[in-house]
């Protein structure tokens, strides 16, 4: 009877084997094929996002701060309703 670790050897060549030739080939292509249809779509990179996702969050920092110094200025300039006497 074999060896256990004879075996393990021989199936770990044969996994070498299938991998550098069959399989290695076809994850090469499938690999080659995504990036083609991911450069066809309209995507961004992780890090693009990151940097647009804080640029709008400064940007509505910015906007609702000025929407309330503009609602401050109005309630200034509208009249004071007159006091009846």
């Amino acid at each position: 009877m074999l060896n256990h670790k004879v075996l393990d050897e021989i199936n770990a060549k044969i996994s070498q084997v299938l991998a550098a030739t069959l399989a290695g080939d076809i994850e090469k292509n499938l690999r080659a094929s995504l990036q083609g249809v991911f450069s066809k779509l309209d995507l961004v990179t992780r890090e693009e996002f990151e940097v647009q996702q804080a640029v709008l969050v400064r940007t509505r920092e910015k906007l609702d701060k000025l929407e309330t110094q503009v609602a401050a200025m109005e309630k200034q300039l509208r009249p004071e309703p007159a006091t009846p006497q």
